[in-house]
């Protein structure tokens, strides 16, 4: 434990009447921030911490700066940027940081562990950390106290070691103040004042702060301090527990840091003893109902009878620690988020109000690379980096209800270190949304996982069936279910309940206006009409990936994916301003039934009196229409590659129409059609998802997307300026250096799942980012982002090489393409 000494405090006095930014919280995440702040020119700076700095978490991390394990780009490069940082911040500020290289071995203690970490280390050797797998011999020879005959391999990382989290932070801070920012302890920010949507300052115990920014880094008191402007923060803290053993004659100072997570602990020295840490499967969350105030370099009393279980099987890994003493044992609060990833970015409806906590543990490995992330973020107004999974306004409000975050964080916790296996999901918490139909999705047998806090059926094992899969990285039996799914949407007809889209009915004389300019797509030309967009920032990179209909010329509606359905909601709201728009949350208002398949229309038609010819009704027609005498709203638009129908039902009648649709299916042989399906469909026929394969780093050209852009339209449209410069720079490149591509392996046998090195004549040149089985095309199939190396990515240049992808350390012949490898002129679409 390191807690810092009066000496080390760094303070310059009491608070200012005005500054540009304030950062609430001197823990190591807003130290970072100011620092980076400040390094980014931006010095009119004041941190207010309520204690001293490090006081809330902070103080007690057990300090490990280790990279490996992570298959997101994103998270990769912030912790290998912290690692960077901290091995130079001394020679910068005079003040050390404790970062020992000392080297890191993960254990692979089962084949599950084994093939998700050949996985990562391929991966991450891309991004460019240096980890090789060693055997158990060798995993000994490094660190001998560890029994290790029984683990398969290990996983060893000689640029990773350990760091002092006092001293990280103080170092932090007192570069921070060498260029200007001024850091106040023992005041506490009572309050963040906004007016118009926009913050205006703070207010503390020692008076008002006029401020342009805020950032909110309060830790586990994030989520109080946020919920007083109406923000979700679900971050819940957690009991968190280590040991450190007496003294071990003969360890090593400089032995590596040791993880096996299948045994929950983490082993590293201290003090000449052994540190033993735990993330238990089994957690208990700590002060659900609020942190105290006053809280502070405090301790929670140890459970023992809950923790002893845990604790002997991590201490069995390092045999020699059950035969010395314990000097000390801690349990310390963590905070954690219900999804396991940081809320960041800045909040929804407020403008200029940033939010940086929910660390889930992994805040000092963390701190240094997401510091520069967020003030990059706050000085220009984007991230440079891929966000959407960390974007604070992905939390929806039933997030922060008590009782969700107490079940939430009991399991959240273990996940740390529980094995990523495809498959694995949540338990805890569940059924926190249900759709219209979902009585009808467990009658007929359907696998369901959690969608956004939606229960949505993966896919189905029938009428009377209770459904069963264990978590697996090769073929299930249920994958058959899976296949013949797939091909009843290819061949026939399917029903897939997607109600869990997020749906925005945009109204107002100004809808129309509003939503062309935040729309690169023509969204506001004709009533009846879906048009599939992009909401693009200045820049010409990628907010958001939706449809919008244009009911009548000033009522809308916006589909989004579930995962996106905060972040449209802000942006959206972002771009209102004055004007006379109304936008309304409709999600829950209406079941999303998608009918599709060859066999859609003829099925439809037997329960509608409307003309639903291609003539009458042709591709992305959006109109209300009778579906057994229900009105629902009838749009021709397909995710899945055929001809098809999404009706949106409204929820008292989702039930009536569903079952209308079950029971005139029979004639067409309609089945009900799962999210597995759904994402083998799409991926056969290329189409993107936000947040998967795109994200807030493209521009649209590279990602295949420039068809559905207006770049004539009247107007214009916001990040226009930016395509255009784009195109203009690409064309005199001879093309664009980057691209989407769309791959399918040769070899019917690999799987494909997220993060694969994909290789042009035997050089590494991008990776996969989202993939699946394509049961038409006969194998794997997925879509890569890869770079030309300097050369212009064409149809040519992918041709002329040859191609392998890289699974779990074996490479295999694939086949690229820029065009859709299944239907790549829709004429199946447009039948």
């Amino acid at each position: 434990m390191n807690t810092p000494s009066p000496e080390r405090s760094v303070s310059e006095g009491r608070v200012p009447e005005r500054a540009r930014v304030v950062i609430i919280g001197g823990g190591v995440i807003g130290c970072s921030i100011a620092y980076h702040l400040a390094h980014a020119g931006w010095t009119d700076v004041v941190l207010l911490e309520r204690d001293r700095l490090t006081s809330g978490t902070t103080w007690h991390a057990a300090g490990l700066m280790t990279c490996f394990g992570s298959t997101s780009e994103t998270s990769t490069g912030i912790r290998l940027y912290s690692r960077e940082l901290y091995a130079r911040l001394e020679e910068e500020t005079g003040q050390a940081t404790g970062f020992k290289p000392v080297g890191l071995i993960e254990a692979a203690a089962d084949k599950d562990r084994l093939e998700e970490y050949r996985r990562v280390a391929t991966f991450q050797r891309h991004l460019g950390l240096e980890v090789e797998e060693i055997s158990p011999r060798e995993m000994a020879d490094l660190f001998p106290w560890a029994r290790t005959d029984d683990l398969l391999a290990g996983f060893h990382v000689p640029g990773d070691g350990r760091v002092n989290p006092v001293d990280v932070t103080t170092a932090l801070a007192k570069g921070a103040r060498q260029l200007g920012v001024r850091i106040v302890e023992g005041v506490s920010v009572t309050d963040v004042r906004t007016d118009r949507g926009e913050v205006r300052g703070v207010s503390t115990t020692e008076g008002d702060v006029v401020c342009e920014y805020v950032v909110n880094c309060a830790g586990m008191w994030a989520r109080e301090l946020g919920a007083r402007n109406g923000l979700v923060i679900p971050n819940q803290a957690a009991e968190h527990y280590y040991l450190i053993t007496d003294t071990i004659e003969g360890l090593d100072p400089d032995a590596p840091v040791f993880e096996d997570p299948a045994a929950y602990g983490y082993y590293r020295e201290e003090g000449g003893g052994m540190m033993v840490g735990l993330f238990e499967p089994q957690a208990a969350p700590w002060q659900v109902e609020g942190i105290p105030k006053d809280f502070s370099f405090g301790k929670i009393p140890p459970d023992w009878d809950r923790m002893g279980p845990f604790l002997e099987r991590a201490m069995a890994r390092v045999p020699i620690t059950l035969e010395v003493g314990v000097r000390t044992f801690f349990c310390g609060p963590e905070s954690f988020t219900p999804d396991l990833a940081p809320a960041v970015g800045e909040a929804p409806g407020i403008r200029n109000y940033f939010v940086a906590a929910g660390m889930n543990s992994v805040g000092i490995l963390s701190a240094g690379g997401l510091g520069r992330v967020m003030a990059h973020w706050i000085t220009t107004g984007r991230p440079d980096v891929d966000v959407t999974g960390f974007n604070v306004d992905r939390f929806r409000p039933w997030q922060a209800d008590d009782a969700y975050r107490a079940a939430r964080t009991t399991e959240i916790l273990g996940t740390v270190y529980a094995a990523h296996t495809p498959g694995k999901q949540l338990r805890s918490a569940r059924n926190a949304l249900l759709s219209p139909v979902h009585e009808r999705l467990v009658d007929q047998g359907g696998y369901l996982r959690e969608v956004s806090g939606w229960e949505g059926a993966d896919w189905f094992a029938g009428p009377g069936t209770t459904p069963a899969a264990e978590p697996t990285w090769g073929r299930a039996p249920w994958f058959a279910q899976w296949e013949a799914e797939h091909r009843t949407v290819r061949e026939g007809v399917g029903l897939m309940d997607m109600s869990f889209m997020a749906k925005l009915r945009v109204q107002g004389s100004d809808a129309g206006e509003v939503l062309a300019r935040v729309s690169a797509g023509a969204v506001n030309e004709a009533d009846e009409t879906i048009t599939y967009t992009q909401w693009l920032d200045e820049d010409g990179h990628i907010e958001a990936d939706l449809t919008v209909t244009r009911l009548a010329t000033d009522d809308f509606l916006v589909v989004a994916s579930d995962a996106a359905h905060g972040h449209a909601l802000a942006w959206l709201g972002r771009h209102v301003g004055d004007a006379d728009v109304r936008v309304t949350d409709v999600t829950a208002d209406f079941a999303q039934l998608n009918l599709q398949g060859p066999r859609s229309r003829d099925l439809l038609a037997d329960l509608t009196d409307a003309d639903l010819s291609t003539e009458a009704f042709g591709f992305r027609t959006s109109r209300w229409i009778e579906v057994a005498g229900v009105r629902v709203l009838c749009a021709r638009i397909t995710y899945l590659g055929e001809l098809g129908y999404e009706l949106y039902v409204p929820a008292e009648a989702g039930l009536k129409v569903y079952d209308a649709l079950q029971a005139a299916g029979g004639p067409y042989g309609l089945a009900p059609v799962g999210l597995k399906a759904l994402s083998s469909l799409r991926m056969e026929k290329a189409y993107r998802d936000f947040g998967h394969d795109i994200d807030n780093t493209d521009c649209p050209l590279e990602v295949g997307l420039g068809f559905a852009l207006a770049l004539d339209k009247p107007g214009g449209f916001v990040g226009r300026d930016a395509v255009l410069a784009r195109k203009e720079a690409n064309a005199a490149a001879g093309g664009m250096g980057q691209r989407l591509v769309q791959l399918r392996v040769l070899d019917p046998e690999p799987l494909l799942f997220h993060a694969e090195v994909v290789h042009r004549d035997g050089v590494p040149v991008g990776y996969v980012r989202a993939a699946s089985y394509g049961w038409t095309l006969g194998s794997a199939v997925g879509l890569a982002f890869v770079s030309g190396g300097g050369e212009p990515v064409t149809a040519d240049w992918l041709a002329a090489g040859t191609w392998e992808v890289d699974v779990a350390g074996t490479r295999h012949p694939i086949e690229v393409s820029l065009r859709p490898m299944y239907d790549p002129t829709s004429a199946r679409v447009r039948a």
